[in-house]
């Protein structure tokens, strides 16, 4: 029974154990209090039980003393008024005689109150009889019931005196003997009240040592752990399952779990940091190779300089429209070499785009129809790496329309998919294979075109889109079969 009340107490919670204390600590008081309760009043019942004989023949014999009086006065006057004041007197005296006992036993307080009460009544019988012989002007008569009265009331006044006196000398040893033990029991609830408080104590430094000894081992062992002195850390002991042994095994697991997590950890570490020197030197070689490719065997300042002449010269020749054309080739060459920031607005992006059209149909005459759809003007305010839509239009025109002619369509759109902006490029070009719209995803590609371009391939805009945005972006290529042409979707996140 011992074991399995220590389980039960063991598998307590803290908040159950404090009440069960609270609880035993207000019975304690509650029944201290209750036993003086009620020995109090017992007491003071006793006492009201001693003194209210006393008590009653003192309001005897006042109520006597008054009739008396009204009485005489009535004698004296013979008015209405003093004779309903006697019959008023009359009453209160015969309610107070009636309260005193008349039973036949050999106790002499017992038989001294009988013969007061016979007394009382035969006092009660002459005032009447000597007051309606006083109304009825029977001198003789009244005078003797009178003088009668008036002995009885001296035998009366005497027996009431006297029984008063031997009460009070009986009620006196009996109020010492209360007084006694009232005395002894002030001492003994003082005795009882400090038991009780002495017991809380005990029991509430019981309970605070159950809860605060294991917190005081948990700290210690936390400290250790604080401080790195993972080889001294051991196992707390778990004296009870409540919030404090749940808390206790809970940091068990943990100890024993660090060494494992920071093996993890230092691994994870590791594989991160090779990855991102791999994606630092990828985004170093991707910018390398686009730089020099767009700068080798040429000097951007003579080309501005040249290109800058050309458009010069032909203004002052009156060639409008050479002039433009030469204007565009210099801010398309500018944006792609002189550039110092690598990333852009989306709206610089598609204003490069319109550039690269207009000298593409200077080129082929006009052939490319170029169209664009912009479902909101902020949009265009997005911040996305340089250089990765013109390359899909490159591509758009190099390997779909540009054997078709005045055919060949491109279409550019802009729209908002709940928190990500999508950019599609479609053309109606030859489209693409599956294996080939994998290849290039997958950045296996390889193009046996020769045809000119800037050199800046899907695969480095995909990388480059995947560096810039956190790998959060998206890249897809839709072709819908053989002639019937390619939708290239970037996705984005809008908050970028």
């Amino acid at each position: 029974m011992k074991k399995v009340s220590k389980r039960r107490m063991a598998a307590m919670s803290i908040r159950t154990k404090l009440l069960i204390v609270m609880v035993a600590s207000v019975v304690l008081v509650m029944a201290a209090n209750i036993v003086m309760y009620l020995n109090i009043n017992r007491i003071i019942r006793h006492l009201d039980e001693i003194y209210s004989g006393n008590v009653q023949l003192n309001e005897l014999e006042t109520a006597l003393e008054d009739l008396r009086s009204s009485f005489n006065v009535y004698m004296n006057t013979r008015s209405t008024d003093t004779l309903q004041d006697y019959y008023e007197k009359e009453q209160a005296f015969s309610e107070y005689v009636e309260l005193l006992s008349d039973d036949l036993t050999d106790n002499t307080l017992t038989v001294m109150e009988r013969n007061i009460k016979k007394l009382a009544e035969s006092y009660l019988r002459l005032t009447g009889r000597t007051i309606d012989a006083r109304r009825g002007r029977n001198v003789e008569k009244y005078s003797a019931y009178y003088f009668e009265a008036e002995r009885v009331y001296g035998y009366l006044f005497a027996g009431i005196t006297g029984l008063n006196k031997q009460r009070f000398m009986i009620n006196t040893g009996s109020y010492e003997t209360l007084s006694r033990s009232l005395s002894y029991l002030e001492k003994t609830s003082t005795i009882i009240f400090v038991l009780v408080a002495l017991f809380d104590i005990l029991l509430v430094l019981l309970m605070t040592r159950t809860m605060t000894d294991p917190l005081l081992e948990l700290a210690a062992m936390a400290d250790k752990v604080t401080d790195g002195h993972l080889d001294e850390a051991g196992t707390v002991p778990v004296h009870a399952m409540d919030e404090v042994g749940t808390v206790t095994v809970a940091f068990n697991q943990m100890v024993s779990s660090i060494p494992g997590y920071l093996k993890r950890l230092r691994e994870s570490m590791e594989k991160e940091q090779a990855l991102m020197e791999k994606e630092l030197m990828m985004e170093a070689h991707l910018k390398d190779a686009r730089f020099k490719y767009l700068q080798a065997q040429i000097d951007p300042h003579f080309l501005f300089n040249t290109l800058n002449a050309g458009s010069q010269l032909a203004f002052l020749e009156g060639a409008e429209r050479t002039r433009e054309y030469i204007q565009n080739v210099a801010d398309f060459l500018r944006y792609n070499i002189s550039r110092k920031k690598e990333d852009v607005t989306l709206e610089d992006e598609i204003a490069m785009v319109d550039t690269y059209i207009y000298i593409l149909n200077v080129r082929f005459s006009g052939d490319i129809h170029f169209e664009k759809k912009i479902e909101d003007q902020k949009l265009l305010r997005l911040m996305v790496p340089s250089m990765i839509l013109q390359p899909i239009v490159e591509n758009s025109v190099k390997y779909g329309i540009a054997d078709m002619g005045d055919k060949g369509r491109i279409e550019l759109a802009v729209f908002a998919v709940d928190d990500e902006v999508c950019i599609t490029i479609t053309d109606n070009g030859t489209g693409m294979s599956e294996e080939k719209v994998k290849s290039i995803l997958d950045g296996t590609y390889a193009s046996t075109r020769t045809d000119e371009g800037n050199g800046v391939g899907l695969n480095n805009v995909i990388q480059r889109l995947s560096l810039y945005f956190d790998k959060k972006s998206r890249f897809e290529i839709i072709s819908r079969g053989s002639e019937q042409g390619t939708e290239v979707a970037i996705t984005i996140p809008m908050e970028e």
